[in-house]
């Protein structure tokens, strides 16, 4: 299993405050042969309509020297989870969590947005000291 993400607690809480109840502290799916471990797993109740919504989160900080490099391992990662829940958990959609600051610059690049369109990842926004969620984008 890999390391926890250093903001892992806070998007915990984030999700918390946000009526999230974490069901999984990771998410463990073995998939064709491979054990994959996404970062949480959570559900919420939506009451009026009687059903529960479902999410797996991938949380990345962006803290390493080159955000592209990053970017690309991240992008592979979160293309290779999402294929394994469309086939474990489909009713599970995969957010890629990314702090606020990274969101603000890095993912502001018109390259970065263009991927992130034409692959259709979901991003949760975060800001880690107040540990709160910023933003969903679908």
């Amino acid at each position: 299993m890999a390391a926890r993400d250093t903001f892992h607690e806070a998007v915990k809480s984030a999700l918390q405050k946000d009526g999230w109840c974490i069901t999984h502290d990771p998410l463990y799916i073995n998939f064709a042969e491979v054990e994959i471990y996404i970062d949480l797993g959570a559900e919420r109740l939506i009451a009026a309509e009687k059903y529960q919504e479902k999410i797996a989160v991938e949380i990345k900080t962006f803290l390493k020297p080159s955000a592209i490099s990053e970017f690309h391992t991240v992008l592979g990662q979160f293309l290779n989870y999402r294929f394994a829940l469309k086939a474990e958990d489909p009713e599970r959609l995969l957010y890629l969590a990314i702090p606020l600051e990274i969101y603000e610059t890095f993912f502001a690049r018109r390259f970065v947005q263009l991927i992130t369109q034409e692959y259709q990842i979901k991003l949760l926004v975060f800001e880690p000291t107040k540990e709160e969620i910023v933003q969903w984008q679908n």
